[in-house]
């Protein structure tokens, strides 16, 4: 009946009763002769079946060593049996009745169980899985007295310091293991422990959860006090790990030891009293408990309750199941944030409620632990003297006889709202797995079937994935830790000193969506009875819109809000840095999203000037029209016809084309209208000043053949005038023609120039082309205004050329003046001075050339006779 690796267990168990304390050791010799410690009382529970789960639970808080009087042999007493703990114990009864009673769960076998009380202590806890493994009361290492026994698994235990050497134990032998409670991340290493299994996360599933509802809540400022030990310390270290990512900075980290010294010494208290002053001028409102929080540490915090009731406490599940030491100092806890695994289970449907209601010293004489429970809480008078006068002796109580009436249920925190019913999700879970391995292995012969519970019953735990009676699917994750979600709750103290739990929300860590958590924070009573979540920033959010900025030798998450710099935003709360809008877009007021730029051109409707613009264009227009009336009725006047009557039609048509060309540069240009504009006015300019050079040089032809017998007659006729307006106005039309065929203007948006604003314009396309129909209208005009200052001198009778020097000159003038004004403007205002540019020159030649003979064809038309153009008297007639 040798177990495999006897030698690996021996010195496994040298190692446990020797190194943890020597005193509790006794070698007889100096042979290898090991004896395991004994105790005043196992509390140990068997039912035989079929098929056995081992269980390893925590009921008895801890231990102190015990002497009677008559001998010095030093046992462990197990003390102080917890309500919560011992509901544990009763749900891993009620588990194997309900399987046993489950038809279709291993159908034709029983399931049993063996049970023992670790009391929290590594030494009692491998004594007890010793003890089931061998089958009798003291434990024989390596070997099982009870030769029939199939033990499948084992349930246990509740801490990590007193699983760890039981999963130690069980991974040599091969069985399998569920804990309820053991958040040890060692126990994850499935190569150390293949056969270990827990129905919760460990600590890094818990403090990534714990860091993952902080960020939630929004707050990224926090305290930590945790237990100064080896726990402490590596959970400080998980915690601040995934506190660093998530961007929470820590304020202060204070470590409290455990023992159980005396804390009201005078000493004791100066050596908090710095602490207390840390935590009191700290400017975060939320501190994170971390570590194994024992009675110990309680009793120290309890220096601190004034400046902790106002604070907000936030705690990780491990804590939350230990109601007796949160009942230890209600006011330090009276303002906690924290969150509890999802029940599998009803913790209060009526079959278990009835079942807890049977459970009373009467209906199970036999049961020590809760004999000791109706002891120590209902101070009851047990039938054994002895121990009625060690625990009186002990717990320092009186106790009196009982009526039996008394229940379990009425015990303060054995039903409470943020109990989790791990063990028997672990039984329930266990029992599944063995069912499913029996199934799959029912062919094997009966003697081998105790090799097979040992070894392959975790291969089923591993595919376990069925859902409970209350519908919940449970399965364990590839570590062995349960695949779980959250429930987020928030607790005060109520007047009656009664905690006040109010659930929140949810939250499943292993969600792949962003959005984690759902949490109803408009629900959330904090003790200053308001609704809005306390203070957990050093600094202020920086609102979308604004970027952080470090302060100087501080940390992360203490920081200053500066505005996005010019043409960028952040859409995010706390945003790091600040991102460019696409070249379309530009930043809003605030500067938290991008929008479409405003467009800017020269726009009918949203300009008053392209109204104002319009309206004298179109009146011009219209004069130039009505002009050309007179000029048509009065066509066989002197004065029409004295000035070349065909040359002034010509300059009229082309002058009121220059007009209507103005509506070519209003509104969204696109690339036919930035083609147009240019040419358009370019060669109807060109045409106008032609038709004047035109008529300058009739006049000057007029009076050369006025000579006797000049040579100059035979140029006197339209054949000149229309040839000098032909070939003027070609070479403009071919310069135009060879910019559009080389180099065309083309629509251009130009999103540099002004900030937010995309400026719709046209761009020449050659700048050669355009200075090239700008600089030959320049030269026609140049021509034009020197030819007519030297014939202005000529008489009346045939002379234009005052008018026409004068609206050369005032031409020349504002093309001149236009050129600087268009180089040194953009968009629209460029658009205004071209506009304004062939407005003033247009008007100015229809001014000049045609007011004055309208005003003598009008006003003084008994001075349009040819008596008075050629200034001949009556006496020179005859």
């Amino acid at each position: 009946m040798a177990a495999s690796s006897p030698l690996a267990l021996l010195l496994y168990l040298t190692a446990v009763c020797l190194v943890t304390n020597t005193s509790w050791a006794w070698v007889r010799t100096s042979a290898c002769n090991l004896e395991i410690t004994g105790t005043y009382e196992d509390y140990e529970y068997v039912q035989e079946g079929d098929i056995m789960i081992g269980g390893v639970l925590t009921v008895n808080s801890f231990i102190v060593p015990f002497k009677y009087p008559w001998d010095s042999y030093s046992r462990m007493l197990c003390v102080w049996p917890l309500p919560e703990y011992y509901r544990q114990f009763v749900d891993f009864h009620f588990a194997i009745e309900k399987s046993n009673n489950d038809p279709l769960l291993l159908p034709n076998l029983t399931l049993g169980y063996h049970i023992s009380d670790s009391c929290g202590d590594p030494r009692k806890a491998v004594r007890s899985v010793l003890q089931i493994l061998s089958g009798t009361r003291e434990p024989v290492p390596n070997y099982s007295c009870v030769g029939k026994r199939n033990i499948a698994g084992f349930i246990g235990d509740l801490s990590s310091e007193t699983t760890v050497p039981i999963a130690q134990i069980l991974t040599l032998y091969g069985y399998s293991q569920i804990s309820y409670g053991a958040t040890d991340t060692s126990l994850s290493d499935r190569v150390t422990f293949p056969y270990f299994f827990r129905t919760l996360q460990s600590d890094h599933g818990h403090y990534f959860s714990l860091s993952k509802l902080l960020k939630a809540f929004g707050g990224n400022w926090v305290g930590i006090i945790t237990s100064d030990d080896i726990s402490g310390e590596k959970e400080l270290q998980i915690l601040t790990n995934y506190l660093s990512i998530d961007g929470i900075c820590v304020e202060f980290t204070i470590k409290i030891s455990d023992n159980m010294d005396d804390i009201s010494a005078v000493g004791n208290i100066r050596h908090h009293l710095p602490y207390k002053n840390i935590i009191q001028k700290s400017t975060t409102n939320v501190v994170i408990l971390c570590g194994k929080i024992s009675l110990g540490v309680i009793g120290k915090l309890i220096i601190y309750t004034d400046v902790l009731s106002e604070k907000i406490l936030v705690v990780s599940p491990t804590l939350t199941s230990k109601n007796h030491i949160i009942d230890y100092s209600l006011e330090i806890f009276s303002n906690i944030l924290g969150f509890v695994q999802h029940s599998a289970y009803s913790v209060d449907s009526r079959e278990i409620t009835h079942y807890l209601e049977s459970f009373r010293p009467s209906t199970y004489p036999e049961d020590k632990l809760l004999e000791d429970i109706w002891l120590l809480y209902h101070l009851c008078l047990s039938k054994q003297q002895h121990k009625n006068y060690l625990y009186a002796n002990l717990y320092k109580y009186e106790l009196h006889n009982c009526t039996g009436q008394k229940r379990i249920t009425d015990i303060r925190h054995f039903d409470s709202k943020l109990y989790s019913p791990s063990v028997a999700l672990a039984v329930d879970m266990m029992s599944h797995a063995i069912h499913a391995m029996h199934i799959s292995l029912a062919e094997r012969p009966p003697e081998n079937r105790k090799q097979m519970y040992k070894y392959q019953v975790n291969i089923y735990l591993n595919k376990l994935h069925y859902k409970t009676t209350g519908g919940t699917t449970v399965s364990f994750e590839k570590n062995g830790e349960l695949v779980t979600w959250y429930m987020i709750y928030n607790c005060i103290l109520e007047p009656n000193n009664q905690i006040s739990v109010n659930y929140l929300g949810t939250f499943q860590p292993r969600d792949p969506l962003d959005d984690k958590s759902m949490i109803r924070s408009h629900q959330i009573i904090w003790i200053s009875n308001k609704s809005q979540i306390p203070s957990a920033q050093c600094s202020a959010s920086c609102l979308p819109g604004l970027r952080k900025v470090p302060r100087i030798r501080a940390q992360p998450c203490c920081y200053d809000c500066a505005q996005c710099s010019e043409g960028d935003i952040s859409n995010a709360t706390d945003s790091e840095n600040c991102y460019k809008c696409p070249d379309m877009e530009w930043p809003n007021e605030k500067r938290d999203q991008c929008i479409l730029k405003s467009e800017d051109f020269l726009s009918y409707s949203n300009h008053e000037i392209s109204m104002l613009f319009g309206s004298v264009s179109l009146f011009l227009s219209v004069l130039t029209v009505l002009i050309m009336g007179i000029f048509l009725k009065y066509r066989d006047t002197p004065i029409v016809r004295a000035n070349n009557r065909s040359l002034s039609f010509l300059l009229l048509v082309s002058i009121k084309l220059s007009f209507l060309s103005v509506f070519l540069f209003l509104g969204r240009p696109v690339d036919i209208t930035c083609m147009l504009r240019i040419i358009t006015f370019g060669i109807t300019f060109s045409i106008a000043v032609s038709s004047l050079l035109a008529k300058t040089i009739m006049v000057c032809v007029a009076f050369k053949a006025t000579k006797p017998g000049s040579s100059w007659r035979k140029w006197l006729g339209v054949k000149l005038s229309n040839s000098v307006v032909l070939f003027c106005s070609s070479i403009q039309i071919i310069i135009c023609m060879t910019w559009l065929a080389i180099s065309p203007p083309f629509q251009e948006l130009d999103i540099h120039t002004s900030p937010g604003t995309i400026i719709i314009q046209c761009n020449e396309g050659s700048a050669i082309g355009f200075y090239s129909v700008i600089g030959y209208m320049g030269l026609l005009a140049a021509v034009s205004f020197v030819l007519a200052f030297l014939a202005r001198s000529l008489p009346d009778s045939f002379n234009e050329a005052k008018y026409i020097t004068f609206s050369m000159l005032l031409f020349c003038s504002v093309w001149i003046t236009m050129i600087p004004a268009y180089l040194s403007t953009k968009g629209k205002n460029t658009v205004c001075v071209e506009i304004f540019a062939i407005l003033t020159s247009s008007a100015g030649l229809l001014a000049c050339i045609f007011l004055p003979k309208c005003y003598i064809i009008l006003i003084t038309p008994e001075t349009n006779k040819k008596f008075y153009l050629t200034g001949k008297t009556c006496g020179y007639v005859k």
